[in-house]
């Protein structure tokens, strides 16, 4: 299933890897998953969020990846297609289930999840899923690290990222940690830091900080993740902002104040934003390293905009905002 015909994937701005799923997120906030009274039904996985929210805001995004031959599985299809994302590479498992997340949301932006996936649809992808001249022809490669936990998914992300390195691709790295999916800490840990010399771009959440660097200090932290060849850092803050680290410095970019509703996905469109401008840079003729500390500036403070936006509403793909009601919150925020 795909809106592009063949020449017009030539035209991809964004393509995303990973998994795609569905959350059901707890009707009731500040409550454990146990004591959920019901759950609302929402499309989301970290990659396909990131693809979504790049084609709200107005650039031509793909998606690759795996899920089941089941009505959660055709859903997501039909759900990617409908916002505009190129589902082209998205394949069906014939014998394995969509993924499933329970999540627990909490006023305080926290979320506890808790995943359907012995095995999930999203682990069945391979290295033979993978088209070259369909990776090669976009602009920029986003990926995260939960498609390196197990071998087969991790062969066919290496094998997209090689693509996309050799022929000259943008590479962008969320390593989205979510410990209960990993074997265990010390896996998790090594498998992240093999994402890092891949990528230009990586954002790396506050929360996932510590365990990811060692230290609780940005600056120590940052110059470890910079000199794996990451160009620029963003470390995503919640409702604190964010802070981003770059060869002509580093700043901190403070947040929009919202009501917040529910955080599912406000990474994800974080990312997003990031992404779209960085899209727009490229066809400017200008590198990740030329960017100043008042374009980058500027990038971040869109990207907590899209965030914010995103937080103040249910789900994460139904919550991701389009380009004209990200420049309204920006115009009355102004």
């Amino acid at each position: 299933m795909s809106w592009l015909n063949k020449r017009d994937r030539t035209m991809l701005d964004v393509i995303c890897l990973g998994e795609l799923l569905i959350d059901f997120c707890s009707t009731k906030a500040d409550v454990s998953l146990e004591d959920a009274p019901a759950f609302a039904k929402a499309p989301g996985g970290a990659p396909a969020n990131v693809a979504v929210g790049v084609a709200k805001l107005g650039r031509r995004a793909g998606f690759i990846g795996k899920v089941g031959q089941d009505p959660f599985g055709h859903f997501l299809a039909h759900t990617l297609a409908s916002e505009q994302v190129d589902t082209s590479f998205l394949a069906y498992a014939e014998n394995v289930r969509t993924t499933l997340s329970f999540v627990a949301v909490h006023s305080s932006g926290r979320r506890d999840c808790f995943f359907y996936r012995n095995p999930g649809a999203d682990q069945m992808l391979e290295p033979d899923d993978i088209d070259e001249t369909y990776v090669k022809a976009a602009k920029l490669f986003h990926f995260g690290s939960i498609s390196m936990i197990d071998p087969k998914p991790k062969e066919a992300t290496l094998k997209t990222l090689r693509i996309a390195s050799s022929n000259g691709l943008l590479v962008s790295y969320d390593p989205n940690l979510r410990m209960s999916l990993w074997p265990n800490e010390r896996q998790a840990f090594e498998t992240i830091w093999e994402g890092f010399p891949y990528a230009d771009f990586a954002k790396v959440s506050e929360e996932e900080w510590e365990f990811i660097t060692g230290t609780k200090d940005f600056d120590a932290g940052a110059k470890k993740i910079m000199e794996k060849g990451v160009r620029l850092l963003v470390i995503s803050q919640g409702e604190h902002g964010a802070t981003f680290y770059h060869p002509t410095g580093s700043r901190h970019i403070p947040a929009y104040e919202i009501e917040l509703v529910e955080a599912t996905g406000s990474g994800d469109g974080f990312v997003a934003s990031i992404l779209v401008d960085l899209v727009t840079r490229i066809e400017q003729g200008v590198r990740i390293d030329q960017l100043d500390a008042e374009d980058l500036s500027t990038i971040v403070r869109r990207a907590n905009a899209v965030g914010a936006l995103t937080a103040t509403r249910y789900g994460a793909i139904p919550g991701l905002p389009t380009a004209q009601e990200l420049q309204e919150f920006l115009r009355e925020r102004r």
